[in-house]
């Protein structure tokens, strides 16, 4: 059973116990929470409005000696309406930014790195996708003869992406016109996107006409095929958190979660908010996913809004500190980014160390 809104009393004991059972992955008693947080009421006042919260589906105890645990629904009772946000102290910002600074220049270490400074900086178990292009991009292209008719040819797209393909022209060419008509293709199509490259088409003759069919073909492959990789880290951390070391949790589960690629996928896609910027809690798997019933994830969505975008999140125990894992997250997302929006040459302030 449950209930809309608490009163101010039971939301104040809500609150409370959830923060002690962060801290210590244990029941929390009546008079812990009278004597730690010196509440004006007695120890039998709280156990009744504990036991009226456990009523309503926000708490509940192992057996009757016992103190009171949240339930999934206590806990995202406490993140939709009880949580303060939080902001990383300015140290810390500093510090994860400095890092991101030192890669700035090779960007396939971006996604390892934030992999790494979202496991450190909450003690979960981070994920971290390269972004997927939503909207190709072209940047250079480069025709390479091979032999007769036949052309390497070799696409560079805006945010590094550098594609290679054989093509038959319908003529034989010299390396020196493959130059010049290599030239003038970069020049008409610098920064176009694919639909703007098709309306340049007519204005070519062949075989740049074959040339641009080709780069046509090979820029909508780009927009429709995911990215492939996907970054973790902190795992044996996550496993050794009380719920899976005392065997409460199957961390066999979680592991499946983070190991199983295309479950991984599926989890994203659909639980992953729609826009940059978005941030979601999910928590227990919300009833649609049986492996995560243990764990919370905080998720976001990282890039550059119609031109590539990627997920970023922690997983951790149920009872993991939301209000730090947001800000954690919000501020990685932000830092990538500002990276992958000057990767694309979408007007972002720099990012300084």
């Amino acid at each position: 059973m449950q209930s809309g809104n608490l009163t101010p009393r039971q939301e104040l004991i809500l609150r409370l116990i959830v923060r002690e059972h962060v801290r210590t992955a244990k029941e929390v008693a009546s008079r812990t929470l009278v004597e730690r947080y010196r509440l004006g009421f007695s120890p039998a006042t709280v156990r009744n409005e504990m036991s009226r919260l456990e009523e309503l589906g926000y708490l509940w105890q192992p057996h009757t000696s016992a103190g009171r645990r949240p339930t999934e629904e206590g806990f995202r009772y406490f993140v939709e309406r009880l949580m303060e946000e939080q902001s990383l102290p300015t140290s810390e910002q500093r510090m994860i930014a400095h890092q991101f600074y030192q890669a700035h220049s090779n960007s396939d270490e971006w996604w390892p790195l934030a992999s790494v400074v979202l496991a450190r900086a909450t003690r979960g178990a981070a994920i971290v996708t390269a972004p997927r292009t939503t909207r190709a991009i072209y940047k250079h292209l480069e025709l390479i003869a091979i032999h007769g008719r036949n052309v390497l040819l070799v696409l560079v797209l805006q945010g590094g992406a550098v594609e290679q393909q054989m093509l038959t022209l319908s003529r034989a060419v010299t390396q020196r016109e493959l130059r010049e008509m290599a030239d003038r293709l970069n020049r008409a199509c610098g920064g176009l996107t694919r639909n703007e490259i098709a309306g340049e088409v007519q204005h070519f003759a062949p075989p740049e006409t074959d040339i641009l069919q080709l780069v046509l073909a090979i820029m909508e492959q780009a927009e429709r095929v995911p990215a492939d990789e996907i970054y973790h880290h902190g795992l044996a951390s996550l496993l050794r958190e009380p719920e899976f070391t005392d065997g409460e949790a199957p961390s066999a589960d979680v592991v499946r979660v983070l190991e199983e690629a295309s479950l991984l996928r599926a989890v994203l896609s659909d639980t992953l908010p729609s826009v940059v910027g978005g941030v979601r809690v999910l928590i227990g798997g919300e009833g649609n996913w049986e492996e995560l019933q243990s764990c919370s994830l905080v998720l976001a969505r990282y890039g550059a809004n119609g031109y590539a975008t990627g997920a970023l999140g922690v997983v951790g125990p149920m009872r993991m500190p939301y209000g730090r894992a947001i800000s954690v997250v919000r501020f990685v997302a932000n830092v990538l980014g500002e990276l992958v929006q000057e990767m694309y040459q979408v007007d972002v302030p720099e990012i300084t160390p």
